[in-house]
């Protein structure tokens, strides 16, 4: 992948094709299964909705003054490059939820994580809606870090926008350098970053303050 200079977007890449992978991993989505799953700080739940057996994670003590992250670790899987293909559901547009995919986990305050904000999705203020999707590398590139220093650069508003009460899906491309968000099958990126670190790590399911639900899970390293 051709990578530009710093502060410019990567070119985008081509999503490949939703083929099972000769090393895909589609981990079964109850959270509770220890087996599977590592649960940090989090309360689950399995549920189904329609044709999807998914998964709902939600922070112990919810929605408090600052952060309040949950995770759920896949167990035996590190990540360092590949794609990652999810179903998401989060509060809608009263709800303020904050859900995604967390990678390059070394512990529960030093990964990258890649997250909506679908209360942001059709906002009627279009600087709110460029905080739709947002990149993150904590613990040093925090949102608040990033939107100060490089405001614009680390998230993004989705086009077509997905509707904020409903399930949606993300297609995230992971290089050394740059990662790429594809929502709802978009041929083009609604999100270009150059990565802030470049760390092999666990896959987890994250959320912030409010619970969030999962389908689908399909993760590919290369």
């Amino acid at each position: 992948m051709a990578v530009a200079a710093c502060g410019a977007h990567p070119a985008p890449s081509t999503p490949p094709p939703a083929a099972i992978h000769a090393h895909e991993v589609r981990p079964d989505l109850d959270l509770a299964d220890t087996t599977t799953w590592t649960p940090i700080n989090a309360e689950t739940r399995a549920f189904v909705d329609g044709d999807k057996h998914a998964g709902e994670l939600a922070p112990i003590g919810g929605n408090r003054k600052g952060s309040n992250v949950a995770m759920a670790l896949l167990r035996g899987v590190t990540f360092e490059h590949g794609t990652i293909d999810v179903d998401l559901r989060g509060g809608g547009e009263a709800g303020a939820s904050f859900l995604g995919i967390a990678f390059g986990v070394a512990d529960p305050n030093k990964y990258e994580a890649i997250y909506f904000r679908p209360f942001r999705f059709r906002s009627q203020d279009a600087v709110e809606r460029t905080h739709a999707v947002q990149y993150v590398a904590w613990p040093e590139h925090t949102w608040e870090a990033l939107r100060t220093r490089s405001p614009g650069v680390y998230e993004a508003a989705i086009t077509p926008i997905p509707d904020p009460e409903g399930w949606f899906h993300a297609h995230i491309v992971i290089s050394n350098d740059a990662v790429e968000v594809f929502v709802d099958g978009a041929r083009e990126p609604t999100l270009v970053v150059h990565r802030l670190r470049h760390d092999p790590g666990a896959i987890a399911l994250w959320v912030d303050s409010k619970a969030g639900s999962f389908a689908n899970l399909r993760v590919n390293p290369s």
